[in-house]
């Protein structure tokens, strides 16, 4: 028999464990240091980074420091049939790690160890709760790099890898599941499993490795991550390329892509946009008062070599291309001003929640359908009376949309619109931040509904209880 959907979730209304009995057995198989509950409990464990979630503190909360402890704690829930929420540096943006009130919060920031840096293989085996940042020192010292880079270093990997999160190095390097080999994980039912490894193909039956990524936390709790490491390249080049049209910049994608080099990062961001992140970071780019008047919009390009006679040919060799394409000028930035402009556009989300959004839409379509996005959306702002500016890694299709609109109704319709209209352009409704709860509603509103069973088919053999992160994706 297949189980709907409500089903899935009616764990969350009849949880069978008393607050008292939870606690004591938790403390019994943890030990007291690791089990917080009631006032002991920090509000930051009630929400993430999405700005239309509503915070709810859990039940408990517990901080496991090995796989032992997360198989202890979920045969536990799974006995007394509590929720389960997995949680890593709270930095997600769909409401994925906001748990129910009757749930148990499994965080894994203390389970932070990076095990092992393989450098014959290529690879770094990390727990879940290591931090980009974390990694990114200890390859850093190795000459070697991860580089799926969100734009937050004090995101997880676990994280990372429930939400498949991508970022401006996805035109290059793709996203999460592009870059991580192998995982171990526990299922609801305390079962471990390992899947892949230090190898980069297998054909060993279905890949549960790809299937556990991007699930959000709902199939299983990932204890232990292998990733890909690369030579970290010495030199860069980064350009900001103003443009009078966005037709221009669409046009220039395919240009830019097929020229060659291959750029790390391949950025669109609007006028206000740009001007926004700018005076966040307290950057001046010099761009003549001319341009700035004329331009609508930007590529912010980043080349990277691991020799300067190469780079230097990439970006003479760009530039031409640009100019052909329709480019008004090409700035290429010094060292300092560079870097200020790659912390202005990593902090774009930030600048958008002071600055009152209300609502961040993730959208990605085909490159070739990134103008009539553009153009349609701007006519469901005005229709709606709803201010949206946009920003995105235009390299692989994915907009990042900020709305301005407190009215719930406005605001929903407007979201609806711009994301049915991505669907109709051959998009998908998230690239890189998830469905969590959230976006939910509109998943079962406009995805294919043999999809979903066939989603929720798989919840069910994973999950049967369907005691993991209840309410959130299906």
């Amino acid at each position: 028999m297949v189980v709907s959907a409500p089903n899935l979730h009616v764990i969350s209304m009849t949880v069978s464990a008393s607050t008292n009995e939870l606690i004591s057995r938790l403390s019994l198989l943890l030990g007291e240091g690791k089990v917080r509950s009631g006032d002991a409990m920090s509000e930051a464990y009630s929400h993430d980074e999405a700005l239309t979630a509503t915070p709810q503190l859990p039940k408990v909360v517990v901080f496991v420091e090995s796989t032992a402890d997360v198989i202890a704690v979920v045969r536990l829930a799974d006995e007394l049939s509590v929720p389960i929420t997995a949680r890593g540096s709270g930095t997600g943006l769909s409401g994925g790690a906001v748990p129910q009130e009757s749930a148990v919060v499994v965080s894994f920031e203390k389970m932070a160890k990076i095990l092992e840096i393989d450098e014959v293989n290529n690879v770094a085996v990390v727990e879940p709760g290591v931090t980009l940042e974390t990694l990114d020192q200890a390859l850093k010292g190795r000459g070697l790099v991860y580089p799926v880079f969100p734009g937050e270093l004090s995101g997880s990997l676990g994280g990372n890898v429930a939400t498949n999160a991508g970022g401006m190095r996805a035109v290059k390097y793709g996203v999460t599941r592009h870059q991580v080999l192998g995982l171990e994980f526990v299922l609801a039912t305390g079962e471990v499993i390992r899947s892949g490894g230090k190898y980069v193909k297998s054909s060993s039956g279905y890949d549960l490795t790809q299937l556990v990524i991007g699930s959000e936390g709902t199939l299983a709790l990932v204890t232990e991550v292998t990733v890909r490491v690369y030579p970290r390249p010495k030199y860069s080049t980064t350009m900001l390329v103003p443009f009078l049209h966005i037709e221009e910049i669409s046009g220039s994608i395919p240009a830019i892509l097929a020229n060659g080099t291959t750029p790390l990062v391949l950025e669109y961001i609007d006028t206000l946009g740009l001007s926004a992140m700018s005076a966040k970071v307290g950057l001046n780019l010099g761009i003549s008062p001319k341009i700035a008047e004329s331009a609508t919009a930007y590529l912010f390009i980043i080349l990277e070599e691991m020799d300067p006679q190469t780079l230097e040919a990439g970006t003479s060799s760009l530039s031409q291309l640009l100019f052909s394409c329709g480019a008004l000028e090409v700035y290429l930035l010094p060292e300092a001003p560079a870097a200020k402009l790659l912390e202005a556009r990593e902090a774009a989300f930030w600048v958008s929640k002071e600055h009152g959004a209300n609502d961040i839409v993730d959208v990605v379509i085909p490159r070739s359908e990134i103008p009539r996005y553009l153009r349609e959306a701007q006519r469901i702002a005005e229709v709606s009376s709803t201010f949206i500016s946009g920003v995105g890694h235009v390299g692989d299709g994915n907009v990042h949309f900020s709305i301005y609109q407190p009215d719930p109704e406005l605001r929903d319709k407007a979201v609806m619109e711009l994301l049915h209209l991505g669907l109709a352009l051959g998009g998908s409704i998230s690239a890189e931040h998830g469905i969590g709860s959230e976006k939910r509603k509109y998943l079962s509103q406009l995805e294919d509904s043999n999809k979903l069973e066939l989603m929720r088919r798989i919840k069910q053999a994973f999950d049967p209880k369907g005691i993991l992160n209840p309410g959130k994706v299906l």
